[in-house]
């Protein structure tokens, strides 16, 4: 992967007013925190709290879909040492707490077995919810890239947003958001495969040129095949795409109609099917050879022709 993402135009710091620094620390030492909860508003923490883990429960607006297994087994282990280091981020729903930020925290604490985990309570909407899930996972580069493209199409269609107000939203330059969200129109195949890291980004782009799903579906298995560079694959697609070479100007040498009449004269002089490719000019001048070609079907019937044609062997 290549170095590490500039941090976004808007962080979390700016979207959680969070003042409870030391209440962190506290957690990270496993020290008893009891803060209360208190009212705030929107897109503010209420303080670090532990809360059962069974009343934790996932975010509709959870970004990724794919967690590492090896990964994920480490940060078990980690949490069974250590404890949850880092608070998860949740809203009150009902008598639930409904996770913002920090799945991977969350099934790494059920995996280990934890009664309870650390939290931060924000009061947010839905789509405050999204956008803080979003950026989270953007700024530590827990999102593929066909995450990231699905995360601000959920944007767009759940809070009716252009392409622009997603972008200041997440801090994004527009062409950014609009790159992305282009890759959703790969056939799922393909997809999946940028997902997975088998194809790159610049992978995509070049196979969105193409017009059948079936033309990108095979060139993305022979990038993948022969570990083709974007690079080889644009000359590919664009060898694909070019259209057809037109016909040389060219003129027969022979009218059309003495062509076949010598063709028939031919046919019954010699006894034998021929065929005649007259020679021809070219727009430039050049001339193109042409050929006769006469059939015969063993050697006593090549010895007649020679004969009729005047041919006499000294062998």
């Amino acid at each position: 992967m290549a170095g590490k993402k500039a941090a976004l135009g808007r962080g979390l710091d700016v979207l959680i007013k969070d003042g409870t620094t030391a209440k962190r620390k506290a957690v990270a030492k496993k020290a008893p925190v009891k803060a209360a909860p208190t009212k705030t508003a929107e897109g503010e923490a209420s303080g670090v709290r532990e809360v059962p883990v069974s009343k934790v429960v996932a975010s509709p607006w959870q970004p990724r879909s794919v967690f590492e297994a090896d990964a994920l087994t480490e940060l078990v282990e980690s949490i069974k040492v250590h404890g949850v280091l880092q608070p998860l981020l949740v809203r009150e729903v009902g008598t639930k707490f409904e996770l913002i930020a920090g799945e991977r925290r969350l099934r790494a604490s059920q995996a280990a077995m934890l009664k309870r985990v650390p939290v931060i309570v924000i009061e947010a909407s839905d789509e405050k919810a999204l956008e803080i899930a979003l950026i989270e996972n953007l700024q530590r580069e827990d999102l593929n890239p066909i995450e990231e493209a699905e995360g601000y199409a959920l944007l767009q269609k759940k809070f009716n947003m252009t392409q622009d107000q997603v972008a200041r939203q997440v801090g994004k330059a527009r062409a950014s958001v609009a790159n992305a969200l282009r890759l959703l129109e790969l056939p799922d195949s393909i997809r999946k495969y940028v997902a997975e890291g088998l194809l790159s980004v610049g992978h995509a782009k070049v196979l969105l040129s193409l017009e059948t799903e079936k033309d990108q579906a095979i060139l993305a298995r022979k990038a993948i095949k022969d570990g083709l560079s974007v690079r080889a694959l644009e000359k590919l697609v664009k060898k694909l795409t070019m259209p057809p070479k037109k016909p040389r100007a060219e003129k027969s040498d022979l009218p059309a109609d003495y062509l076949q009449t010598l063709t028939d004269e031919l046919h019954q002089y010699l006894g034998t099917s021929i065929r005649i490719s007259p020679s021809k000019t070219l727009a430039n001048g050049k001339k193109v050879r042409g050929s006769l070609e006469i059939d015969y079907h063993d050697n006593d019937e090549l010895d007649r022709l020679l004969t009729v044609i005047g041919y006499a062997s000294d062998l």
